[in-house]
């Protein structure tokens, strides 16, 4: 991780990490020039309140990048205008003395399913793209309260339902989808692709995406940065286009896991947080999370408990009986029911007139448009041999019983073997090529393999890059789920390894 370079740079990444704060040094007289390569919320927060850098001048070199690299189809609306008026304002309070904040100047993006007002909220589908929101979601108003300037509005897999980012309704490049920010013909995962890529790319440093059964921990893991996914109620759960109510939850997405930890602080509370020491942690590696890796993300993934066994950290095999099972009877009767209620509340609450029927029409990605054309909308499950079956009893049966199953599964694996955490590939596989077949149910299914049981319980999980794959050179990602209400020691844990594995070098420019 990157560290101020200097006392006055160390100091007020001080008191930005220990609010309430102090009033703002003057800025000075030679302005230095933002490293976007190698900056994180955290430095760049620093360096404004030190007077390094103005919030206007690294607001206007992210735009800049952005508006180079149209090719990863990122943005579906980058909001110059308001960002460089937000960012001089910023910069003229700063003058006066007003305090230094957390995110104080620096420039993030939101996913295009949470409301930002006065910019358009999407969720990536052509029905809402004129729905413009008067107020901001609530996770919104606390990055702006942190002093963010919101550059704009990232592009996602249609609704968010999928894990490739391969979304033909919006795009700035030649392709259509998003791209990997360290390979263009590569996807950048999903649903909360926009995001990772323009964090992975070095536009900005943190941003905010969602999560129902992977989507802000897949995309983080194909593009090399950070990302809690919360335990499901921590966040607030307002203004953001919804899947599922049991299942849904805003979720961190940053360069680093320090950054992770300032956004975290600005949505939830609580103060500063310490990396953890590493011989006092304790994970647990279940076996079934380990099969259909590719060669890459094997070797990267045993290298890197190979590194914390040395480090000092307890690694301990262990076994969790009907995982898969139990996982199976949650995911799809869960999201599939809820998807249909949830979106018509949400349609009704952004004032379009827009019915289900009329924004399940408009639908541009055939893979979501199958989903809601023959499950959502007729409120059916995927049965044997092509059928499909009421999805009321499933969904009953989930919520009673096997969620609560699952969860307990989940309390009680890590009760009885004294975890912090469990560690597995983020990811089965590196980012794969990005085309109409990398939006399929059966790289769906793939790519959720491990995310997907920690979502349906509840508990949190973090994104960790380990390293690059050695024969693609593409990232790999490491995920530790820890218990319910966990998150900051799975948090001090992320740091504490992210200084043991270090930061993935920027994508090459060449």
């Amino acid at each position: 991780m990157d560290r101020p370079s200097n006392p006055a740079s160390r100091l007020a990444a001080a008191i930005i990490l220990a609010a309430p704060l102090g009033v703002l040094p003057m800025p000075s007289s030679a302005e230095t020039t933002p490293d976007l390569d190698r900056l994180t919320a955290q430095q760049a927060a620093a360096d404004i309140c030190a007077g390094k850098i103005t919030s206007k001048a690294l607001v206007s070199a992210a735009l800049a990048r952005a508006k180079a690299k149209t090719n990863l189809n990122a943005f579906i609306t980058l909001d110059e205008a308001g960002a460089m008026k937000a960012a001089a304002a910023f910069d003229a309070a700063h003058k006066n003395g007003h305090n230094c904040k957390p995110l104080g100047g620096v420039p993030v993006v939101v996913k295009d399913n949470i409301e930002v007002a006065g910019l358009p909220s999407s969720a990536g589908t052509p029905a809402l793209k004129g729905y413009v929101p008067k107020q901001d979601a609530p996770v919104v108003e606390k990055l702006r309260a942190s002093g963010a300037i919101i550059i704009g509005k990232t592009n996602m897999h249609e609704l968010a339902f999928g894990i490739s980012g391969y979304n033909g309704a919006f795009k700035t490049g030649g392709e259509p989808g998003v791209r990997n920010a360290y390979d263009a013909t590569k996807i950048a995962g999903g649903s909360s692709a926009g995001t990772a890529a323009a964090i992975g790319a070095r536009i900005v440093t943190a941003g905010l995406g969602t999560d129902t059964g992977g989507s802000v921990r897949i995309p983080c893991a194909l593009n090399g940065c950070a990302s809690l996914r919360p335990t499901v109620g921590r966040y607030p759960q307002g203004g953001i286009a919804p899947i599922s109510h049991t299942r849904d939850t805003a979720g961190s997405m940053a360069s680093t896991m320090a950054d992770v930890a300032i956004l975290d602080r600005v949505i939830a509370g609580g103060g500063a947080i310490a990396p953890a020491g590493l011989k006092q942690v304790r994970i647990g590696i279940v076996n079934a999370m380990l099969a259909n890796l590719d060669g890459d993300t094997d070797k990267a993934f045993h290298a890197a408990i190979d590194k914390l066994k040395s480090a000092g950290v307890t690694v301990v095999e262990i076994d969790m009986p009907k995982l898969a099972e139990l996982n199976s009877q949650v995911g799809f009767p869960v999201a599939l029911y809820e998807a249909y209620d949830d979106m018509v509340a949400y349609l009704k609450h952004t004032g379009t007139g827009i019915t289900i029927e009329e924004l399940a029409k408009s639908i541009a990605s055939p893979d979501v448009k199958g989903t809601y054309d023959g499950l959502v909308i007729p409120r059916k499950l995927p049965g044997p041999n092509n059928t499909v079956a009421d999805a009321k009893p499933a969904y009953d049966a989930a919520i009673k019983t096997a969620r609560p199953a699952l969860q307990a599964l989940y309390r009680d694996t890590f009760a009885k073997s004294h975890l912090d955490a469990i560690a597995f590939p983020t990811t089965p596989k590196v980012a794969i090529q990005a085309d109409a077949n990398s939006s399929s149910l059966e790289n769906f299914v793939l790519f959720i393999q491990n995310t997907d049981p920690g979502s349906n319980a509840g508990v949190p999980g973090v994104q960790i890059p380990i390293g690059f794959g050695g024969t693609t050179n593409l990232p790999v990602g490491l995920e530790l789920d820890g218990p319910a209400g966990s998150d900051r020691r799975l948090i001090a844990i992320g740091m504490a390894m992210e200084k043991l594995f270090g930061r993935l070098p920027p994508p090459s420019t060449n």
